[in-house]
Parts: structure tokens; C-alpha cells; sequence
């Protein structure tokens, strides 16, 4: 690759993460809504497999319907382990995590966004008056450079947000490098059946709706593996996207306009869990 090449997409890059900034910081001021949620996150979230009991521990305002799957249900949190949450949001799973590992154990969010940050600390005095547990961090930075030191983690965590990163190898690559040998990847994204139209890749209200940035189960699976991760599963499910359509959200709106005539979003994306395990050696 070029130098001129390089720069070109270190610039492409960064403008990716400054619209999901934004678009991530309107979210969580309460300005936008929906994302790839729902405007009703406790249905969405019973729909896509959380129980009572988890979602009981949680602070007001954590749980803000981004959710595609419940990464906590397929990682077996086991009591002691250090769990890292990747585009952590308002907490959801850093909270749901945290009273599953237990006070021996520790459960860390990553964001980049800094209203999101603010809002998830926001609710750890709340979580730990429900739970009595003190065991949460919310760490600023970006996911395809992690915060945390080389193999650190037992399980990494993320839901509905590498499909957001303009560099998915390298958010592969980081995972791979702060995983314990031995540690476990359970991921919960959305993945693409097909491509999408053009029109909806370019679209910036497609790529903060978690859409325009999905790709292939293929090449999930490739990044995955050539992060070095092994034993890896991938197992998809239909996931209702179209629960949006009950959304007013000006984001949704526009995406559905740029859908051909007669389709939906779930003709093209479906929901994805996928575990992986870094070498024991």
C-alpha cells in the first residue's frame, strides 16, 4: 500500500468513528432513539433473550435498546472472572456482566463516546445500591485500540457494535491481544446474508443504525480466524430488524428509504453469536 493510500483511509477511518460518534452522543442525550434498537429496549430485550433477573440489576437508563443478542448468555460468566465490554453504551451488559462475575470478579465498559461514558458512570452508584457490588469500570477509548493491558481479560464481550468499526481486523486483532491464553471472545453482532444496496452503504443514518457497516458471515469468520483465535463458532439467527419500524427515529426513517421497493432490512442482515478462544499456549 501507498503512503498516499494509507493516509487516504487513515482519514476515511476517522471520519467512520467521528459519525458514530456524533451519532452515538445524540443517543445517548436523548436526541435520537433507536439505533439498531428499539424505542420498547425491555421488549426488545426479553425478545432476544435476557430474563427478568438480569435486566432487575440494572440502573435507570442503562438498557437503551442497542442490544442484537445477549453476549452474556452465550460467554458462561463464571464467578472471578474479568469480563471487557466492547462499545460498552449506557452499561447494559458491564452491569448484567458484573453481578454474574461477582465481587471477586470485574466487569469493564469500552466507548468511545464520552456522553456515553458519563451516562454509564452515572449509574454504578444505583447498581451497586441494587447489587452491593463495586466490581464496574467504564474506560474511554476506542476498540480497535482497547485500554487494558496485553492478556488481561478471560472474556471479551460486545454487542451490536463491531459491525460499527471502519477497521474490523484490528478490533479482532485487540480482542486476540488482551484475551488470557485460553480466554474467550462472545460476540453478538449483526451480519449480512447479502450485500446491501449502495445507497444504503453510503448512507451515514444507515452506518450509526449498525446496518451499512455489517458484513458477510465469511468474512467475520476470516477476520477471526486470521486474529489468531481458534475454535471458532458462528451461529446465525433471524433478528427482527423490523421491530424498528414501531421507531419514529428520523435514522430508521432514511435507511428504510433507501431499501429497494418491497424490502425490508431482515432480508439482508441477520443476527450472529460468535465465540472464539484465544491459544492456551
Amino acid at each position: 500500500m501507498s503512503f498516499e493510500v494509507f493516509v487516504m483511509d487513515l482519514g476515511k477511518n476517522e471520519k467512520t468513528r467521528e459519525t458514530v460518534r456524533q451519532g452515538y452522543t445524540q443517543i445517548a442525550q436523548g436526541k435520537s432513539g433507536c439505533c439498531c434498537g428499539s424505542s420498547a429496549p425491555d421488549k426488545l430485550a426479553g425478545a432476544i433473550g435476557y430474563t427478568n433477573e438480569e435486566l432487575e440489576v440494572l440502573p435507570d437508563g442503562a438498557n437503551m435498546g442497542l442490544s442484537c443478542g445477549n453476549p452474556t448468555a452465550i460467554a458462561n460468566l463464571r464467578p472471578g472472572q474479568v469480563v471487557l465490554d466492547l462499545g460498552s453504551g449506557g452499561g447494559f451488559d458491564v452491569f448484567i456482566a458484573a453481578k454474574k462475575v461477582g465481587p471477586k470478579g470485574k466487569a469493564i465498559g469500552v466507548d468511545m463516546t464520552p456522553d456515553m461514558i458519563s451516562k454509564a458512570r452515572a449509574g454504578v452508584t444505583a447498581f451497586t445500591q441494587k447489587t452491593g457490588l463495586s466490581n464496574v469500570e467504564f474506560r474511554l477509548g476506542e476498540i480497535e485500540h482497547i485500554p487494558a493491558a496485553d492478556s488481561s481479560v478471560d472474556v471479551v464481550i460486545s454487542n451490536c457494535v463491531i459491525n460499527l468499526s471502519p477497521d474490523k481486523q484490528q478490533v479482532w486483532n485487540e480482542i486476540a491481544r488482551v484475551l488470557k491464553p485460553g480466554g474467550r471472545a462472545c460476540i453478538s453482532d449483526l451480519a449480512l446474508k447479502k450485500p446491501l444496496p449502495k445507497e444504503v452503504l453510503e448512507s451515514a443514518a444507515a452506518l450509526v443504525s449498525c446496518v451499512s457497516g455489517a458484513v458477510l458471515v465469511d468474512e467475520t469468520k476470516r477476520m477471526v480466524k486470521q486474529a489468531g483465535l481458534i475454535d471458532i463458532q458462528i451461529n446465525e439467527k433471524a433478528y427482527s430488524l423490523d421491530v424498528m419500524a414501531d421507531c419514529n427515529d428520523p435514522l430508521y426513517r432514511q435507511v428504510k428509504e433507501f431499501l429497494p421497493e418491497g424490502t425490508k432490512l431482515s432480508d439482508y442482515v441477520i443476527s450472529i453469536d460468535v465465540t472464539a478462544f484465544k491459544n492456551k499456549k
